[in-house]
């Protein structure tokens, strides 16, 4: 990824494994992120999300619960407009319920946004899903969802540029200087 990155956490934590996308946002938040990356915890606020998408981000990974028929627990990292069948919702096409916007919903409203104030939308989006066991009422992830957080943490790390070490940068400034000495 280059450009500014933004991580959206998305789920409703009183749903069980509906708050993979914000349980997996904690855990990321122990880890430093690279400068230009931000990870924004989202939960049920999909308007926020909506207008926040219209601040010039290269890439955003919307993190989720992401029911496509796998095993509980299974991670999926989907390409947003990647031809894979899935049914979307057209531009414009979205009903707008502040309580209740789903990824589509928050991607039909984003493509509305961005006609409306000229902007363009991020040039990458990905969703990092994982297929739930139970999205019914109750507080806390399901043990196969709940084993899936780290690997999700350790999926977004693997996807976010990575920074030249230190003794790297040393190692190139003294080759700079090396070759301008006479």
């Amino acid at each position: 990824m280059s450009g500014r990155t933004l991580i959206a956490g998305i789920g409703n934590v009183f749903l069980g494994d509906d708050g993979f996308g914000v349980e997996t946002l904690r855990a990321l938040s122990s880890y430093a992120l690279p400068p230009g990356v931000e990870a924004v915890d989202f939960g049920v606020r999909g308007v926020h999300l909506a207008y926040q998408l219209l601040d010039d981000y290269d890439t955003v990974v919307l993190v989720d619960a992401t029911a496509r028929g796998g095993a509980p627990g299974t991670l999926y990292l989907i390409e947003v407009g990647d031809d894979d069948g899935d049914a979307r919702i057209a531009p414009g096409g979205a009903a707008l319920d502040g309580h209740d916007m789903s990824p589509d919903t928050v991607l039909a409203l984003l493509d509305t946004l961005c006609a409306g104030t000229g902007t363009a939308p991020p040039r990458r989006m990905l969703v990092l899903g994982c297929e739930p066991a139970c999205v019914e009422e109750g507080i806390g992830l399901s043990g196969p969802v709940a084993d899936a957080v780290p690997e999700a943490v350790r999926m977004l790390l693997d996807l976010l540029p990575q920074e030249e070490a230190p003794e790297a940068e040393a190692d190139d400034q003294n080759r700079r200087e090396l070759r301008r000495t006479p």
